[in-house]
């Protein structure tokens, strides 16, 4: 009996299979490796930029007190996002916010301070308004992020589902010290520099292979959205 080709397993849908990477999965998988390798680039040396760009000791304290912040409300809210105008819209969205802060962190570079004669602008306030975009696809998207695994992978196989975007993600934690490594080895800053914008470049691939990639008609949307449609 003639053996179908079609239905033959291929190594590519054998990885997918294990993995339970539907596209859907996959794009969404892809996509955190991005944004985790531009966030795991800069996070552990924004304080010395901090520091670099004139703010004192309390400042760099406030900042990381606000990441925090900023971690614990956001996903709500992103939540809320997500459920109105679907997931696919939701991250394209908060990646490209994102993206505008990794931009805000390197133009506070090359911003000098604004005297406003009450008070005076210092460069380092800018990297406070780049981290309330930078972190909108990582915090706000968390919602839409367990959406699309929920939507598009077999309930059988959910929890290997999120394992595998979990998996992806690492991936980047691994690769992101190799490279701040090279860039940083014989100056920091002008290195950090150059860090910023390579996070810039895989955060605009992120965003625009998610937003290209993601199969919108299998998206879900929101009772509340529905309702004004």
């Amino acid at each position: 009996m003639a053996t179908d080709d079609a239905d033959s397993p291929t190594v590519s849908s054998t990885f997918r299979q294990f993995f339970s990477l539907q596209r859907d999965v996959l794009v969404l998988s892809l996509a955190m490796f991005a944004f985790s390798l531009g966030f795991q680039m800069t996070n552990r040396f924004l304080p010395d930029y901090l520091v670099y760009l004139g703010a004192t000791g309390f400042v760099v304290g406030l900042f990381a007190t606000l990441g925090n912040v900023i971690g614990a409300i956001y996903p709500y809210y992103g939540g809320i996002v997500s459920d109105r105008v679907g997931s696919r819209y939701a991250l394209t969205v908060f990646g490209f916010l994102s993206t505008f802060g990794f931009g805000i962190w390197l133009a506070s570079a090359y911003v000098p301070a604004i005297d406003l004669g009450v008070t005076t602008v210092e460069p380092w306030v800018w990297v406070f308004v780049g981290l309330l975009l930078a972190q909108c696809w990582k915090s706000f998207g968390i919602g839409g992020h367990y959406a699309i695994v929920k939507q598009s992978t077999d309930p059988s196989r959910l929890a290997r589902g999120f394992a595998s975007t979990e998996t992806f993600r690492r991936t980047a934690f691994l690769i992101a010290p190799l490279i701040v490594a090279v860039l940083v080895a014989d100056e920091l800053m002008p290195g950090f520099l150059w860090v910023l914008a390579i996070a810039i470049v895989f955060a605009v691939l992120g965003t625009v292979a998610q937003h290209l990639l993601y199969e919108a008609e299998a998206d879900t949307v929101g009772e509340e959205f529905e309702a004004y449609r």
